[in-house]
């Protein structure tokens, strides 16, 4: 059995209302360790919880497979239910879900998403305000069995071709270095997520329990996570659902009503 639903509580930015997120942290998968259970643990980092997804290349051999999600044919998924069940009628165990990057009112991703090869949507170069272009932003992406992150101009630059790739911003680190405009602990503190890659090649992601600073969290990927490179993926929307729980238990009333749909989703499950 699963264990009971995560809520969490935020303001809202105009203090009207409070909207209440999910976190569902599912047990007891029927995969076994060798096949990827287990990928996820708790991590206090800064006196805040987080539970951190770490997916090595060994694993995918093994058979783990990362994917993109955001449409099915010309419908959004719009959730990590709706994902976890289309993966099950594949014939996949759903092992991750999280959300995968911004995304406009549509569901449409903001920048760049790639999914099985193909462009679904451009990469996006453009300045504009809000956390998507505080820039330098980036790209995740994995070529094959190799994943990376890279700024964005050096990614179009490259001319790499991917079989997946989602774009978001800002960059938390790069190259060992964090991001020159964020405090050391500033005060917007939110839910956040985001995505890191180390040396080795493994792949981490990591979700806090509660509101943490953009400087606190990069720090989190940097010195705790050991990811010399880690993109932001979002934050108050951020979600993450392990073993299929999101698709088991859905959502209470409130949260039905509060949240908004997601856009851009990314799945960890195995054949």
């Amino acid at each position: 059995m699963g264990r009971p639903i995560w809520r969490y509580a935020i303001p809202a930015m105009a203090a009207i209302c409070a909207l209440a997120f999910q976190f569902y942290p599912g047990a007891g998968s029927a995969a076994s360790a060798a096949k990827g259970d287990g990928i996820c643990r708790d991590v206090v980092f800064a006196g805040v919880q987080h539970v951190v997804c770490e997916i090595s290349p060994l694993q995918q051999q093994h058979g783990l497979r990362i994917d993109l999600h955001w449409k099915d044919g010309e419908t959004a998924f719009g959730s990590l239910g709706a994902v976890e069940r289309h993966l099950t009628q594949q014939g996949r165990t759903p092992l991750l879900t999280m959300n995968a990057g911004m995304y406009e009112a549509d569901l449409s991703p903001v920048g760049l998403f790639i999914a099985g090869g193909r462009t679904l949507h451009p990469l996006n170069t453009r300045s504009g305000s809000g956390n998507f272009y505080m820039k330098p932003n980036g790209v995740f992406f994995i070529s094959g069995r190799k994943a990376g992150i890279m700024e964005t101009r050096a990614f179009a630059r490259s001319g790499r071709k991917t079989d997946l790739a989602t774009q978001s911003g800002p960059l938390l680190v790069m190259g060992g270095k964090i991001h020159p405009r964020f405090q050391a602990d500033g005060d917007s503190r939110k839910i956040r997520n985001g995505v890191g890659v180390r040396k080795d090649g493994t792949v981490v992601f990591a979700i806090s329990r509660q509101g943490i600073s953009f400087g606190q969290f990069a720090r989190l990927f940097l010195y705790t996570l050991h990811c010399p490179d880690a993109l932001y993926l979002d934050g108050s929307v951020s979600q993450l659902s392990q073993n299929g729980a999101a698709a088991r238990e859905g959502l209470g009333q409130a949260e039905t009503i509060l949240r908004k749909p997601l856009g851009p989703i990314l799945s960890v499950s195995i054949k």
